[in-house]
């Protein structure tokens, strides 16, 4: 494996390292980088400043509360008290649209395709060559009263039994999003322990869960974290940062506390040598039936339609396509995965 030697000079300090090149290994170990992904390494997450230039940031919010605007039930983004459930799209209680095809719309595509995010995800897999998941947006409104309560939900979203690290996850954030604003609560370094947490914590029981890609941790868990020095971090940024986890960092979200919404746009990529044939045989039919895969790029969950349900009916607002498709280039085309699929001889 080829490698590349760094020097970093503080006073009366130089420290040499040689920082092998490929796929980050994620363990915690001290690197030479000298970007984001010596903060990924050792906390498990990093976040990357201005990923997508402000003014395009900008623009992509207005694009969603536009979006919102467009189910023509009442919501508009200047009038606070038609922040109401029946004046939404079904929106879950941590904030997520699920449905409607959204996770195809143009302007959630257009996100994917931006070169700075694709590239930070590049960079960590030292692959050019990946795949994109087709996963949701999260709005979770300022001062909002109708919403369930969104209790935290501590969670890794990756299998206890698949140690080691398989999956970084992403999202960029489009509107400021401080102390109080909402968003993403990490436990730095939770990555590097996980196994010997998921070890010590074998016979615990465990909360149930839709997919064993999914770990929650009960109070017993919560302890064994703090009694390992681990705490709990709110992740601050900007419009136009993307935040980037290891799925085995415990995270949960909760909603804003202050008067700023919270936009994000969930977006995670792999290298396409991760996924097999079939995976991305299923992949081309989520893509072509507008349906979402979760964060997982290699299919590994896909949706069962675009329906929305709302008072145990289907919204009246469902659909099964986007309102504007996807416009995609030649880059954008490959994070299908559709052009890796090999004809059958």
């Amino acid at each position: 494996m080829s490698t590349t030697t760094t020097e970093t000079t503080a006073p009366g300090l130089t420290v040499s390292a040689t920082q092998p090149k490929g796929r980050m290994a994620l363990d915690g170990s001290p690197t030479n980088y000298g970007d984001f992904r010596d903060a990924l390494n050792r906390d498990g997450y990093a976040v990357i400043k201005g990923a997508i230039p402000l003014e395009r940031a900008q623009k992509y919010a207005d694009e969603f509360y536009s979006y919102l605007e467009g189910f023509d039930l009442g919501y508009k983004r200047d009038d606070p008290s038609t922040v109401k459930r029946a004046n939404l799209p079904v929106i879950n209680e941590k904030g997520m649209i699920l449905a409607y095809g959204v996770t195809h719309e143009k302007w959630v595509w257009d996100i994917r395709g931006e070169p700075g995010v694709i590239d930070t995800f590049a960079k960590v897999y030292d692959d050019e060559d990946l795949i994109v998941s087709f996963d949701v947006v999260n709005v979770q409104f300022a001062n909002r009263e109708d919403m369930p309560e969104n209790k935290p939900w501590p969670h890794q979203d990756q299998d206890p039994s698949k140690p080691g690290f398989r999956c970084l996850q992403g999202l960029v954030n489009l509107n400021p999003a401080g102390p109080n604003d909402g968003g993403l609560i990490v436990c730095p370094g939770g990555h590097r322990l996980s196994e010997q947490f998921h070890a010590e914590m074998a016979d615990e029981p465990r909360i149930p869960a839709w997919t064993p890609e999914w770990f929650g941790y009960t109070e017993k868990g919560m302890k064994w974290l703090s009694d390992h020095g681990l705490e709990w971090v709110k992740v601050c940024c900007e419009p136009g940062d993307l935040i980037v986890w290891d799925s085995r960092t415990p995270h949960y979200n909760l909603p804003p506390a202050g008067n700023q919404d919270r936009l994000a746009i969930y977006t995670c990529y792999m290298p396409v040598a991760q996924a097999s044939q079939e995976d991305l045989i299923k992949k081309k039919g989520a893509f072509e039936k507008r349906l979402g895969t979760t964060h997982w790029p290699n299919a590994v969950h896909v949706a069962g339609s675009n329906i929305a349900m709302r008072n145990g009916e289907p919204c009246p607002k469902s659909r099964d396509r986007p309102i504007q498709e996807p416009v995609l280039n030649d880059r954008t085309f490959k994070l299908t995965g559709i052009p890796y699929i090999k004809a059958a001889v």
